[in-house]
């Protein structure tokens, strides 16, 4: 490991606040590592939207974490990194990427019912990334899907137990529960958010799978492999750039980070992103 005075940043996007939850996993695992961190709240949710938009939302936004000096890119989204990270891959091939993949294997593996839960938005469930997997590992496995319609947008709000957000979580998961589920599969970075809620709902005897933490190990092995992983001796700087607006993701980062942090407002215009 190399230590250096001035590390580059690692880039993490996501449709909204969702990639905080793989953000705050990549900050436990490498607090030192400096990180540019990119919400596109003006198209959230990015799960109702075509695989073509999504591919090119995603490929501007990569532009700009290069553009400010990222040695690394996060796609800290399901169904960005369902719909573009091949595509991320050809079009920027000395990029190093690290991508959600739906946690269908350890899932498959760890189910004794045979029964498995997956939440996603629908880009992702349409996407090719989990179809090869649910073909590679979940051959012998049941899996209920639920897309949660408006869970994303009620997390957005910071609705992380509300009325709204309970009723779309038990609409989704009861039905799977009457079907002998003991394993949930989270989809969507967002839903980590609403794990405690997921949890009384589904009971002691369902485990849930938060994939973010296997995305910061795999984070830290790239960096580690560029030789830029930072000793874990202070906290180095996050900056927070949204296409929403800036006060309101803001206000979010003390509830889903736990810390405070500045927000940089930026616009879309012409297919590109500008600063306000």
């Amino acid at each position: 490991m190399t230590g250096l005075y001035n590390p580059p940043p690692i880039g993490v996007f996501d449709s909204g606040v969702g990639g905080l939850s793989v953000l705050k996993a990549i900050r436990a695992q490498l607090p030192a590592q400096p990180v540019l961190y990119f919400a596109d709240q003006a198209h959230v949710p990015y799960g109702s939207r075509t695989l073509e938009e999504v591919r090119a939302f995603s490929s501007v936004i990569t532009k700009f974490l290069l553009g400010l000096g990222s040695a690394m890119i996060v796609v800290a989204c399901n169904t960005a990194s369902a719909a573009a990270l091949q595509d991320l891959r050809e079009e920027f091939p000395d990029t190093h990427f690290v991508g959600m993949e739906p946690a269908v294997k350890p899932a498959a593996e760890q189910t004794l019912t045979g029964v498995v839960g997956v939440l996603a938005t629908p880009a992702t469930f349409q996407g090719r990334l989990y179809s090869s997997v649910v073909e590679r590992f979940a051959k012998d496995v049941i899996l209920l899907q639920d897309t949660c319609p408006g869970l994303v947008k009620e997390i957005e709000k910071g609705s992380l137990d509300g009325s709204v957000t309970r009723r779309i979580l038990e609409n989704a998961i009861r039905p799977m529960l009457a079907q002998r589920i003991d394993t949930i599969v989270l989809g969507c970075t967002h839903y980590p958010f609403v794990i405690p809620l997921i949890r009384e709902i589904a009971g002691e005897g369902v485990s849930v799978i938060d994939p973010a933490p296997s995305i910061a190990r795999q984070t830290r092995r790239v960096l580690d492999s560029l030789g830029i992983v930072q000793p874990a001796d202070f906290h180095a700087e996050v900056r927070y750039f949204t296409s929403g607006a800036p006060d309101e993701l803001k206000k979010l980062l003390p509830m889903l980070m736990g810390e405070k942090g500045t927000v940089q407002g930026l616009r879309w215009d012409g297919g590109q992103l500008k600063t306000i």
